[in-house]
């Protein structure tokens, strides 16, 4: 099996868990946040949407600098949460299809201001940087949800709010 296969499955499962938060994300509280230091919950939101869309670039590019990247629209509905991740899924569906193993045992660059913030093969950068990373945000974004009396859906098991897993 190739490893792009085992990420196209890993992106499926994981687009429907991640569809199902965002579809409840509370509009009109793009600018709340639990904490002084936290993000708000608008830009946590938009950066789930937008994270199942980073292979394309993990793929395509050989290095991302996040200092000199350009800052897309900011998200403020529910609706545009979802269109934008199923426009990131899509384009990483194909990105990935085309993806060969041997390419994605080459090595990418996240850089900031030019300075490297890390440097892997891309197999790990997908697996780290787009996988594991959205795991994490996603279940901040349950925590937002929570205290913003918003349901919380069901990810890897039932929640309190949802005990279906559709």
């Amino acid at each position: 099996m190739k490893m792009t296969d085992l990420f196209l499955a890993e992106l499926e499962q994981e687009a429907a868990a991640t569809r199902r938060v965002l579809e409840r994300v509370p509009d009109g509280r793009y600018d709340w946040k639990p904490h002084e230091k936290s993000m708000t919950l608008g830009y946590l939101a938009e950066l789930v949407a937008r994270m199942p869309s980073w292979p394309v670039f993990m793929i395509k590019k050989d290095e991302l600098d996040l200092a000199t990247n350009e800052k897309p629209q900011p998200l403020r509905t529910s609706r545009e949460l979802v269109e934008a991740l199923d426009q990131g899924l899509a384009d990483a569906r194909e990105a990935l299809a085309n993806a060969t193993d041997e390419h994605l045992m080459t090595s990418w660059r996240l850089l900031f201001g030019g300075k490297v913030v890390s440097e892997q093969p891309r197999y790990q950068a997908l697996r780290f940087g787009v996988f594991n990373h959205l795991a994490h945000h996603r279940g901040q974004l349950t925590v937002y949800l929570r205290l913003n009396d918003a349901p919380v859906p069901a990810i890897y098991g039932p929640s309190a709010d949802d005990g279906s897993f559709d």
